[in-house]
């Protein structure tokens, strides 16, 4: 997904930059950059691949290079970042939590006006370059910002890093957070409220969808007003977030708790234990565990001091063999006992259906596997979750080609009180070799998050989406 942080500060910035990007490592696996005005010598940035490696690792050793009271970090999913940037509207530099669906038609539109690009991302041009040259078609940030709005279809936030502070907008329909952060000496800007705490920052404010602000060491002003159609990525909650951030003031782990708890509501198994696969599984096994007064046991145990994310390695068969090596399976806690699992989500079902086949070497009675989301019938349109070559890896459209071919009507599969959806979740258990299977129901989730279900973006799970 991509997560960024900024600081202006009366006193030098770097270490908090350094340490506040760290705590987005869990949104981004591709690249890493950091940039900041060093006084007497103008904008110093830095980048580096995190594919086989972790942000602090890269960029510790060059601290010491970096100085300035003003300065930011990005953890990207995606392109390589910030970007450099010198134009009419002065020096900036510029970084970017975005996906843009019609990216080759905005190039497009460039090169047919003789604009030409400097940087580039597999291939193809940088979608941040794009962004900042959407910008600077207009004659001031505000009006820039704005084009941007008007002009990419899929989802944008960005911060602006200039002389005068940090100027940061929010996606048109809010799908990605900004939050603003307060302390004795300055104020920060981020996409996890979890970057603050240790980093001695407080949060002050919640930029709302369309929202853009100026931050200086001194506070922060509106330039322009939120709009009023929101569509924050529900993913936030069940996967995305790290437990202790907040997102419209709503803590990621207490989300998770509530799903769990509603899961276990609708439940009717019997079972020894609960556990959670880790990490976004763990409190939706503790919400189910406490409703259901069943004890937690950690079937499984994460190996960290050396396997990183299942999804860091670009080839699908390095993220099976990381996902498999770093969960080991305990046998003591396993053998002979009914037990019932959560987890986030299924994209394709590698993952877990390598975890069954653990359980069942390690002598488990029953595997009852429940799930915090709806079943992900359609590919992500404005992120980078769920993303497939082709819809039919998703372990839910692949159960519906098996059951019905390509001419399936997807809106009755995702009605968890039709035959159809009831028939897609037993195929999906029946490949996973689950004794029973149960996603959450959309409305349980919409409820355990506490917004409104029109400000959330559903689109994964419902096919709903909104540009305008």
């Amino acid at each position: 997904m991509s997560g960024f942080f900024g600081v202006i500060s009366k006193a030098g910035c770097v270490e908090d930059v350094f340490y506040g990007t760290d705590y987005h490592s869990h949104l981004g696996t591709k690249r890493a950059g950091m940039v900041f005005i060093v006084p007497h010598k103008g904008f110093r940035r830095s980048i580096h691949n995190l594919e086989n490696a972790y942000f602090r690792n890269k960029f510790e050793d060059e601290l010491s290079g970096f100085t300035g009271n003003s300065g930011m970090g990005v953890i990207s999913d995606t392109d390589p970042q910030p970007i450099l940037f010198s134009s009419h509207l002065g020096r900036f530099a510029i970084v970017t939590v975005s996906r843009i669906l019609n990216l080759a038609d905005l190039e497009e539109r460039f090169l047919r006006n003789k604009n030409h690009f400097t940087e580039t991302f597999e291939g193809n041009v940088n979608p941040t370059e794009v962004v900042a040259n959407l910008i600077c078609e207009k004659d001031d940030f505000i009006s820039g910002i704005e084009n941007v709005y008007e002009n990419v279809k899929g989802s944008c936030t960005l911060l602006i890093l200039t002389e005068e502070g940090i100027i940061a907008a929010r996606d048109k329909l809010g799908r990605t957070p900004v939050v603003i952060g307060k302390k004795e000496t300055g104020y920060a800007v981020a996409s996890e409220t979890c970057s603050f705490p240790n980093t001695g920052f407080t949060t002050e404010y919640y930029l709302g969808p369309g929202e853009i602000v100026h931050i200086d060491s001194d506070g922060y002003r509106q330039l322009k007003k939120p709009g009023d159609k929101m569509q924050i990525c529900a993913f936030l909650w069940v996967y995305y977030g790290y437990p202790p951030s907040y997102y419209e003031g709503i803590n990621v782990d207490e989300c998770r708790c509530r799903c769990g708890a509603a899961l276990a509501r609708r439940d009717s198994v019997n079972a020894d234990f609960v556990c959670g696969i880790p990490d976004s599984g763990v409190g939706h096994a503790v919400g189910y565990g406490n409703e259901k007064k069943i004890p937690y046991k950690r079937a499984y145990a994460k190996y960290t001091p050396t396997w990183p994310r299942s999804f860091m390695p670009q080839k699908q068969e390095q993220r099976d063999l990381v996902a498999k090596m770093k969960l080991i399976p305990n046998k003591a806690v396993i053998e002979g006992k009914k037990m019932v699992f959560l987890d986030d989500s299924i994209v394709r079902g590698t993952q877990l259906k390598d975890n069954t086949v653990d359980l069942r070497k390690s002598g488990a009675a029953e595997v009852h596997m429940r799930i915090a989301c709806p079943p992900l019938l359609y590919p992500c349109e404005f992120l980078n979750f769920s993303q497939s070559r082709t819809p039919l890896e998703l372990a839910g459209r692949k159960a519906v080609f098996q059951l019905e071919g390509d001419s399936a009507d997807l809106r009755e599969y995702s009605d968890p009180d039709s035959e159809r959806y009831k028939n897609m979740v037993a195929k999906i258990a029946e490949t996973l070799d689950l004794d029973t299977l149960m996603y959450q129901r959309l409305d349980d989730l919409v409820e355990a998050i506490g917004l409104p279900k029109e400000k959330l973006c559903t689109h994964c799970w419902d096919g709903t989406s909104y540009y305008d």
